[in-house]
C-alpha cells in the first residue's frame, strides 16, 4: 500500500497535489490517482466482491473526487482517508443500485411469465378471433379498412379518416356499426 505521508513523483505532497488539482491541474490530480488507484481499488474490492464491480467504483470514486476537489481542504498528510470514504459511499450505492436492479428484475419475470398455462383460455381466445377473423372477411373493403386500422393498430377516427379519405363521422358511424355486427355474431347462443 502507498505511504500516506510520501511524495508524489512529482516531489509535492498530497496538499499540494489537491490544491493544485482544486485549481483545474490536471497533472497533479493524475499525480493522486497513480499514488492511491491501486489502494481504493482493493478497498473497493473488499466491499463489493467482484473485479469488475471494483474497477467501476474505482473509476467513480476518483470522478466524485474530481467534482469535489474546488471545496476540498485537505485536513491530513495523505489524501487516502478522503478517497476511502468516498469509495465506501461509491460502493453502497453501487450495492444498493444492484440489490434494486435484482429486485425489479424479478418483479418484472414474476409479473410477465404465468405460473400456469392455461389451454382451455388458449383455445377459446383462438376460436373467438378465428369467428371474428371470418365475419370481418364478410366486411366491404372499406369497412375491412376500418376495423383493420381502428380495432387492430389503434388508428383515432380522424387519423384512420385522412388515411382512408373519408370523413370523420363516417369512419366513427362504420365503426360502430361494425363492432355491433361483431358483437352479435360472436356471442354465445342463448345470451
Amino acid at each position: 500500500m502507498t505511504d500516506p505521508t510520501a511524495r508524489s513523483d512529482s516531489g509535492q505532497s498530497d496538499a499540494e497535489l489537491v490544491a493544485a488539482a482544486a485549481s483545474g491541474n490536471a497533472l497533479a490530480f493524475r499525480a493522486l490517482y497513480r499514488a492511491y488507484a491501486r489502494p481504493v481499488y482493493w478497498v473497493a474490492h473488499g466491499l463489493v466482491g467482484n473485479t469488475a464491480d471494483a474497477e467501476e467504483v474505482m473509476q467513480e470514486t476518483f470522478l466524485a473526487a474530481w467534482r469535489k476537489l474546488p471545496g476540498m481542504v485537505l485536513e491530513g498528510e495523505s489524501a487516502l482517508p478522503w478517497l476511502v470514504t468516498i469509495c465506501r459511499f461509491q460502493s453502497a450505492n453501487r450495492i444498493r443500485r444492484q440489490q434494486r436492479d435484482r429486485a425489479n428484475t424479478a418483479a418484472a419475470v414474476d409479473e410477465t411469465i404465468p405460473s400456469t398455462v392455461d389451454v382451455e383460455h388458449q383455445v377459446i381466445t383462438a376460436q373467438l378471433t378465428e369467428r371474428i377473423l371470418r365475419e370481418v372477411a364478410t366486411l366491404s373493403a372499406l369497412d375491412q379498412e376500418i376495423f383493420r386500422l381502428c380495432a387492430a393498430e389503434g388508428y383515432a377516427y380522424q387519423a384512420a379518416a385522412e388515411e382512408l379519405g373519408v370523413s370523420h363521422g363516417a369512419v366513427r358511424n362504420r365503426l360502430s356499426r361494425i363492432r355491433t355486427r361483431l358483437r352479435s355474431a360472436i356471442e354465445p347462443e342463448g345470451r
